[in-house]
């Protein structure tokens, strides 16, 4: 007979990965929605893209050990166990985050590569991935864009069933992914 409690929680590992792609996502999306406050070809404007470009490299790193923890790991159950129906929606809503999380940056540099822009990492540019192509570099950065956009929608409606299960349902979806001190 197997007595191991099932855990309660994802491990810190899984949980500090989750807040900090948060923390990243917010600020990619930030800087390029607010470099219209900085005129074209300041300092300001241009260093607030460069971060951008930088934080988008830097999920798209994050986002392979968290795939490989996602779906190498366990996953705690929901108390009390939730429909099945919202069980595969949820699977499907994580499947389309992680190909965000991967795709985006993906698109973005493909853009900037058409562009002919380089992407500097610290002291070095990266290389070009394609040839300059104006036609193809426009395109590019419309399904980036238009990515975006939807990713915002994918992530606002992850926080919304988070929070709906927490104060409407009161089962412990949100919980297992919050820190220990915040588990109360």
């Amino acid at each position: 007979m197997n007595n191991v409690k099932p855990k309660a929680a994802y491990g810190s590992v899984t949980i500090s990965i989750h807040w900090l792609m948060l923390v990243l996502i917010a600020t990619t999306c930030a800087l390029m929605e607010l470099k219209s406050v900085a005129p074209r070809g300041s300092e300001l404007r241009v260093n607030m893209a460069l971060l951008h470009y930088l934080l988008g490299l830097v999920i798209f790193v994050l986002a392979w050990p968290r795939l490989f923890i996602r779906f190498t790991g366990v996953t705690p159950p929901i108390t009390p166990p939730p429909p099945v129906w919202q069980e595969m929606l949820a699977k499907a809503m994580h499947l389309f985050l992680y190909a965000y999380m991967i795709s985006l940056p993906v698109l973005g540099y493909l853009a900037l590569s058409a562009a002919g822009k380089p992407v500097h990492l610290f002291l070095f540019d990266l290389p070009f991935l394609i040839e300059p192509d104006k036609a193809l570099a426009k395109q590019m950065k419309d399904l980036h864009e238009t990515g975006a956009t939807i990713a915002y929608f994918l992530i606002g409606m992850h926080a919304l069933a988070a929070l709906y299960h927490h104060y409407k349902v009161r089962d412990d979806t949100l919980r297992r992914m919050l820190p220990k001190r915040f588990r109360t």
